[in-house]
């Protein structure tokens, strides 16, 4: 199996074979992101290579491998026709697979089409991760997202008439102290009406060497503190209607949740209200991210 550039996968993914589809990522401008910042070049692995390595893990693991993951950045922007051969080839290779996912943005879940999405779900592609952030244009367009709220509304839904599971982002955070409310609000509404089987949050961390880190360093980004984004968390919450699951599996966030809405929004709502109490000092420190 061969690998080239930074391997990221969501922490759902942790339990799954990982096989690079595609190299980089072909948006590449988002404002907080510093993966692909340095390279590589985001290309389309050939199928052949792709399914050599499926080959090699099969050997390597035999009836093991339940998931699969195929990173990089936007495997959902590559041809339909490399993606379809090589999801069928996976679920050959491997007949116990219980599930396949990559990452997509919005803007390329669009390009792609319900009919092709329609293929792709046909020869075994059971989730994409969407990098969702915000439901807010505004707090879209400082990021440089590359898309905005209706785009990401149609993405979603395109992937529901694909019978596609929807696994949405949220960054909370990302409207600094300015864009706070209307980040919670805005988002919010944008999942509701998306629906998403999903939501997994967040919290804005600036890394190294991102435009974003840069505006923090200037003032330019007025970053919101442990309790102003709990709050932000709540009212997010609070207004979240559509039944999903919720998760918050990351080491930015400054609590944990996890639950099924909309019958566990009391509890979650109740464990934020346990930590508002907690002095800010309490909480992990700021600190700028490397990774």
């Amino acid at each position: 199996m061969r690998y080239e550039g930074p391997i990221y996968r969501p922490p759902s993914e942790a339990d799954s074979l990982l096989i690079q589809a595609t190299v980089g990522c072909p948006h590449n401008r988002c404002t907080f992101c510093m993966v692909y910042k340095k390279g590589p070049k985001y290309r389309v692995r050939p199928a052949a290579e792709v399914i050599e390595d499926l080959e090699a893990a099969r050997a390597q693991y035999g009836s093991r491998i339940q998931t699969i993951f195929f990173p990089a950045g936007n495997t959902i922007a590559a041809p339909t026709d490399i993606l379809e051969a090589i999801f069928r080839a996976a679920c050959r290779i491997f007949p116990e697979v219980r599930r396949m996912t990559v990452y997509g943005s919005s803007r390329y879940i669009l390009e792609k089409g319900e009919k092709d999405l329609r293929r792709l779900a046909a020869a075994g592609l059971s989730r994409i991760h969407v990098g969702l952030e915000s439901g807010s244009d505004a707090v879209l367009a400082d990021i440089r997202k590359g898309a905005t709220r209706e785009e990401q509304i149609r993405a979603g839904r395109l992937l529901k008439k694909a019978g596609i599971e929807n696994s949405s982002y949220v960054m909370l955070g990302i409207g600094a102290r300015e864009l706070s409310r209307e980040h919670a609000l805005e988002t919010a509404s944008a999942l509701n009406e998306i629906a998403p089987e999903y939501v997994r949050l967040r919290t804005f961390v600036p890394k190294q060497g991102t435009p974003l880190l840069r505006k923090v360093e200037k003032g330019d980004f007025v970053m919101a503190g442990p309790h102003e984004v709990l709050s932000e968390t709540r009212l997010l919450l609070e207004n979240l209607e559509t039944a999903t699951s919720l998760r918050s599996d990351h080491y930015t966030n400054y609590v944990n949740l996890s639950g099924e809405l909309p019958e566990d929004r009391l509890r979650l709502l109740h464990r934020i209200d346990d930590c508002l109490r907690r002095p800010e000092g309490s909480f992990r420190p700021f600190f700028v991210g490397s990774e």
